[in-house]
C-alpha cells in the first residue's frame, strides 16, 4: 500500500537510494511532498556539466494526471488556451490553464498519446480543479504522479547516451515527440522535452524499474561524462533558456492571497498559446476582453544587464527615478557571457533608459549599484543542437 502524502511529512522519490549517496553536499529541497536535491556537490560544475555533457534529474516528483475518455478530448481543450486539434498524437505540448479571469493558475507539458488518451504534467498540484472543470464531459482524470518515476537526461551528449542504452533510432525522434521502449519487464517512455533549453529528453518509466534505468544511464564513461543535478544548477540553466517558473516568474492565480497579482498569458509573454478560434476554453471571456482593451498591465521580458553583478530581486526604474518593475530570475550566464534577467514590467513603462538597482556585498559590507539595462528577445541561449533533427554523432 502505498504511503499517502499526508501520512508521513517529506516522502522519498524511487531514486532516493541512488540520490542520497550522491549528495555530497547534502542540500535538500522539498517539491510536492517529496524530498529532492537542491546541490549535489558544487553549483558551478553541475552548471557546466549540463552545457558540455551528459546529467540526469530526478523528475519523478513532478505531478501527473492521466486523462482518458469519450470525451477526453473535449474537456481538454476546455482547460488549455492551445487547440487540442493541432496538437497529434504521439506530441508533447506546453500548455497554459486559466481560472475564469484569464489569470494563469500554471503551466505544463501536455502528452497526447491517442484520440482520447492524455498525461498532463505541472509542477503543482490540481486535481480539484480539473475535476471541477470536467462538469458535463464524460472523461476520467486520475493523479498517477506515484505510478511513474521520471529522469530528464540534459546535455549535448544525452543522444549519444540512449544510444549506449539501445534505444534504436532515438536520433531521429524529433523536440515534442515521444516513442516507447522496452526496457526491462516494462515499457520506457521517452520524450524528447526538458527544461534546459539544451539537447535533452525525460525518461518516464515504472517506479520499480527506476533504480535500475538510474544505473543504466550512470555506467561510468569519461566519454560522456554524466553526472546529477541538483534544483540550483537546473534554475540557472532555465533562465538561460528564457523560461518561466511558478512561485519565482509569476504566482499561480489560485494561491495568490492578492487578486491583483494574478497573470494573464499575454502579460507572461505567452499570448502565443491562447487560441481565441478553438471554441470556449476557461477565462476566454476575460482574455478576449483583454485583448480588446488597452495596455496590458504588465509585461514580463528578458533583460541585458550592464556589468557582471547578477540583479536578484532588483527593482527597475526609468530614468534613475520612477519604479517601472522588478526582476524576477537573474545570473551572469558563464556560457552567453551575459549578465542576463527575467523581469515584470508595468504595461506602460518606457522601452529606453531603464535602470536597476542592484546591492552587492563586499565581505559583509552591502554597496548599492544604479547599472542600466536593455529589453532583449529570449532565450538567452538557443544551440542549434537543441532542435536538431537528426542528432549529429558526437
Amino acid at each position: 500500500m502505498s504511503v499517502l502524502p499526508y501520512q508521513e511529512p517529506v516522502l522519498p522519490t524511487p531514486l532516493h537510494p541512488r540520490t542520497s549517496e550522491l549528495c555530497r553536499a547534502n542540500q535538500w529541497v522539498r517539491w510536492a511532498g517529496y524530498t529532492t536535491v537542491d546541490v549535489y556537490y558544487d553549483v558551478e560544475l553541475e552548471y557546466f556539466a549540463v552545457r558540455n555533457g551528459a546529467t540526469l534529474f530526478d523528475l519523478s516528483p513532478m505531478i501527473k494526471y492521466r486523462i482518458v475518455g469519450p470525451e477526453a478530448s473535449r474537456y481538454v481543450n476546455r482547460l488549455i488556451t492551445r487547440d487540442i486539434n493541432k496538437i497529434k498524437p504521439g506530441r508533447v505540448a506546453y500548455v497554459l490553464w486559466c481560472n475564469d479571469d484569464g489569470k494563469v493558475l500554471d503551466d505544463g507539458t501536455l502528452f497526447r498519446f491517442s484520440e482520447n488518451e492524455f498525461r498532463l504534467c505541472a509542477q503543482d498540484r490540481h486535481l480539484c480543479w480539473l475535476h471541477d472543470t470536467a462538469y458535463g464531459c464524460d472523461v476520467e482524470i486520475e493523479d498517477v504522479s506515484e505510478e511513474i518515476a521520471a529522469v530528464a537526461l540534459q546535455g549535448p551528449t544525452s543522444c549519444a547516451v540512449l544510444k549506449r542504452l539501445g534505444l534504436s533510432g532515438i536520433e531521429t525522434l524529433k523536440p515534442f515527440e515521444l516513442k516507447h521502449y522496452d526496457f526491462a519487464d516494462s515499457q520506457l517512455l521517452v520524450s524528447r522535452t526538458g527544461f534546459t533549453g539544451d539537447l535533452g529528453y525525460e525518461l518516464w518509466i515504472d517506479p520499480r524499474l527506476a533504480i535500475d534505468l538510474w544505473d543504466s544511464l550512470m555506467q561510468p564513461s569519461d566519454e560522456y561524462a554524466i553526472r546529477p543535478i541538483g534544483s540550483q544548477a537546473l534554475d540557472l540553466v532555465r533562465i538561460e533558456a528564457g523560461f518561466i517558473a511558478p512561485h519565482v516568474d509569476f504566482m499561480p492565480a489560485d494561491e495568490a492571497l492578492r487578486k491583483t497579482r494574478g497573470r494573464s498569458p499575454v502579460e507572461l509573454g505567452l499570448g502565443r498559446l491562447v487560441n481565441f478560434d478553438k471554441g470556449h476554453f476557461n477565462g476566454k471571456r476575460a482574455l478576449l476582453r483583454e485583448q480588446e482593451g488597452e495596455t496590458p498591465r504588465y509585461r514580463l521580458v528578458g533583460l541585458d544587464v550592464d556589468g557582471n553583478k547578477p540583479a536578484r530581486d532588483a527593482f527597475i526604474y526609468h530614468n534613475r527615478k520612477k519604479q517601472v518593475g522588478h526582476v524576477t530570475s537573474a545570473m551572469w550566464s558563464p556560457t552567453c557571457k551575459r549578465n542576463i534577467a527575467i523581469a515584470s514590467l508595468d504595461g506602460d513603462a518606457p522601452q529606453e533608459n531603464l535602470w536597476v538597482e542592484i546591492y552587492v556585498s563586499k565581505e559583509l559590507k552591502w554597496e548599492k549599484q544604479m547599472v542600466p539595462c536593455h529589453i532583449t528577445q529570449r532565450p538567452f541561449f538557443n544551440p542549434p543542437r537543441r532542435r536538431a533533427t537528426p542528432v549529429p554523432e558526437r
